[in-house]
């Protein structure tokens, strides 16, 4: 979990959908203690967002991956959270046997209706599944330093 680096105010997650399966965790702390959700964590000081999730899915699930769009934005006046849709690139599941204790594949449509799967999750799986874009990664030229990430429809 967080050490001292850890920027609480800002956190990623992100929805895999590989082979009709969506890649979950069995949360062990907190109100998701026992859920099934969607991978994530929060950002460090000094880290882009998409590095946060390719860091926080590695260290969780032992799985590789490749932020894609935005997905979803939820905010408050403490804090923000973004998920990402995300490609499968490479490992196999493994759990990290502090946040969770489990990491499995489950199939979209289960996953849908699962009682032990949160409806925040349930909701960006159906983003996921849904938005044919989202918002996307656009290039652009930047003289600010450091550079900034502009996501574009």
């Amino acid at each position: 979990m967080g050490n001292g680096n850890t920027n609480w105010g800002q956190s990623v997650t992100g929805v895999v959908i590989h082979g009709g399966k969506v890649l979950l965790a069995r949360h062990t702390y907190g109100g998701g203690n026992g859920k099934l959700i969607v991978p994530g964590g929060y950002v460090e000081h000094g880290e882009t967002p998409q590095h946060a999730l390719v860091r926080e899915f590695m260290e969780e699930t032992g799985i590789t991956i490749k932020p894609e769009n935005i997905i979803g934005i939820r905010f408050n006046m403490h804090d923000w959270y973004i998920a990402f849709r995300a490609q499968y690139i490479s490992g196999e599941p493994t759990s990290d046997n502090d946040e969770n204790r489990e990491v499995l594949w489950i199939d979209v449509g289960e996953a849908l209706i699962r009682e032990d799967v949160p409806d925040l999750t349930k909701k960006l799986i159906q983003s996921a599944l849904s938005c044919d874009t989202g918002l996307r990664f656009t290039d652009y030229e930047s003289t600010s330093h450091p550079p900034f990430s502009l996501y574009c429809l």
